[in-house]
């Protein structure tokens, strides 16, 4: 998920950040990309209806 998707589900930054429990500044530090955990407590608190997504790793040749 990217969060512009998860402001979109719960109406606006500052509705996500209440819901997560942080503050608003903090949501606008993560960029384009929520971290991992935030991204897991935001699938759960959309009852999955977003998806938490794995970083792209670098294959190693």
């Amino acid at each position: 998920m990217n969060t512009q998707e998860a402001a979109k589900h719960f109406g606006s930054k500052v509705k996500l950040a209440k819901a997560l429990g942080i503050r608003p500044s903090a949501i606008t530090g993560w960029g384009d990309t929520p971290p991992l955990v935030r991204q897991y407590q935001i699938q759960v608190l959309s009852k999955n209806k977003l998806k938490a997504t794995q970083p792209e790793t670098a294959s190693v040749a």
